[in-house]
This record gives structure tokens, sequence and C-alpha cells, in this order.
């Protein structure tokens, strides 16, 4: 009798540190970029967040990693950028992982895109080897508009709240406080960027089309001859050639694209046409107040660029 109930004691004791183990847990989201681990960060500071990529990395194209597949099984909810940018390694990840919270058909499963207004769509146009990084739904890269991040933060904010009912008055304040700094910031960015509205640019693809239409800068050309392809001594040729007719402020690339093209195209104009690398993304998720600052890092940079060939 006594060897049966201490048995049973030890048994509850275990149950109980098992519900203690399992309430500690915390909230395991994988973010596909940067941008949405470090608004994540912003709503729901205890969550354990895995991140597939990084600003050296172009988020067209990631390998499925056994590493990325595990943490995606062991994730309560993802949020990605959507509108097809991870078509070529996501559907892989979410197969293999073979986890139903992460299935596109789930609540947990955030698609950015389905949030906000995209540019340049083509329907009825798919993505081939051949064609480069096309997309029917639109450009997703929507991320460097900071007014879209607001309508992003409003939607996942939302759907944080429905996954974390406990949390939802916490990540509802946070949220609100979010929406005001960053509105206020916006106007900030805004009011410095204005001496650069209307100068044009030649950049490599179309990773800050959004970033350019709320500027008000123009991207007179592409160094890609087709959307995702690396630039060709054929293509650059002809881009020299048409900025030799309509010049430009600067050559812009992003992270993690190859600089020795624009620096090349650059080269043929000395110094009147400047390179400038912009972080495609947050270079640290982790900080504090990450988006603010890369966007804080994109203005000035830009700014202190560009405001120079007026």
């Amino acid at each position: 009798m006594v060897h049966t109930a201490t048995k049973r004691i030890g048994l509850a004791l275990l149950f109980g540190v098992s519900l203690q183990a399992q309430a500690q847990t915390p909230f395991t989201v994988f973010a596909c970029e940067p941008e949405w681990a470090a608004l994540t960060r912003v709503l729901l500071p205890t969550a354990r967040l895995h991140v597939a990529t990084h600003a050296k990395q172009d988020p067209h194209h990631i390998e499925a990693r056994p590493a990325l597949i595990a943490q995606l099984r062991a994730s309560d909810a993802a949020i990605c950028s959507g509108a097809a940018l991870e078509s070529g390694w996501l559907p892989v990840l979410q197969q293999r992982a073979g986890n139903a919270k992460v299935s596109n058909s789930s609540a947990a499963m955030f698609f950015a895109a389905d949030h906000v207004s995209l540019i340049d769509a083509q329907p009825g146009v798919i993505g081939t080897p051949w064609a480069g990084d096309v997309h029917e739904q639109g450009n997703p890269h929507f991320h460097t508009d900071p007014r879209r991040m607001l309508e992003v933060a409003q939607a996942w904010s939302e759907t944080l709240q429905q996954l974390q009912p406990a949390q939802a008055a916490a990540i509802a304040q946070r949220h609100a406080a979010f929406q005001v700094q960053w509105r206020q910031r916006i106007t900030e960015w805004e009011r410095r960027a204005a001496p650069i509205k209307g100068q044009r640019v030649a950049a490599q693809h179309s990773s800050f089309a959004y970033l350019w239409r709320w500027l008000g800068v123009q991207q007179g050309v592409d160094l890609e001859p087709k959307p995702g392809m690396a630039p060709t001594p054929v293509h650059l040729q002809r881009l020299l050639e048409t900025l030799r007719a309509q010049p430009a402020a600067a050559v812009v690339i992003s992270s993690y694209q190859d600089p020795r093209p624009g620096r090349w195209l650059s080269g043929q104009f000395g110094s009147s046409l400047p390179v400038l690398i912009l972080p495609a993304t947050v270079e640290d998720e982790t900080a504090s107040d990450a988006l603010g600052q890369w966007m804080d890092q994109v203005v000035n940079a830009l700014v202190g660029t560009l405001a120079k060939s007026r």
C-alpha cells in the first residue's frame, strides 16, 4: 500500500511538472524573412523565433535545408511575404515538415501579401527558369514601403491575438503603440526624403519598387535583363547608352546582389554615378528597434547620395 501510494504521488508530481512545462513552452513562430521576425518581436516579444533568411540572401532562392524543416515542424505559426516570393522553397519545407499548424489552410500560416495591395501584377504569367522571378499576383517586396508595414502589422496583430488569447490584450497594446510611433516616423522619413523626389536611379531587380513609389524616386533602368537573372555584358552595354541619354543619380543594388555589374556601370561615368548598396531588409532582427533602424539607414543613405546630384 505504501509503495502504491508513493507511486501515485510520484505520478501526480510528474504530471504537474509536465503541465507546468507545457505552460512555460514559448509560442514558436517561423518567419520566412527578417522583417517579419522583427515585427513579431514588436508584437509578441516572448515568442521563440526561427528566421529562414537574412539580409545577405535572396529570398527567392533558399535551399530547403534539414534545419529549416525541423524548425518549421516545431513551429506554432509562420509568417511569410507570400505573393509567390517563397514559392521555390516554402512548399517543400511545408511538405517535409508535416506540420498541420503551418499548412496553407491553417489560420496560423500568415501571408503578409494577403493584407496589402500589390503593384505590377502579371496575371497569367508563370515563372520558369527562363522567364526569371515573375510574380502573377504582384511585386512581393512591399515591406520597403512603411505604410504597407502598418497594414501588415494590423493583420498580424489580430492573428496573433486569436492564436494567443491569453496574450491578446498585451499584443493589442503593443500594436497600438507601434502604430502611433510608426506613423510619426513615416512623417519624418517623408520630410527627410523630400529633396530626392523626382530623382532617377538605375537599380537591379524590383527589390525597392515600393520604396521608389513611396518617396517619388524613379527607377529608370534595371540592371537585370529579366527579373532575377544576372546582368549580362550585352544588357549592361545597352544600359550604358540609355544612361548617357538619360542620366541617373546613382546605381542602387541590394545587399544580397553581386555588386560587380553595378560597379562596372558606375565606372563608366566616374564620380557622377555612385553605387549605393542598400540592405534589402533588417540586418539584425533581434534589435529592439530593428524595423525603424533599417528604414532610417535606407532613407539616410538615399538622401545622402541622391541629394548631392541636385
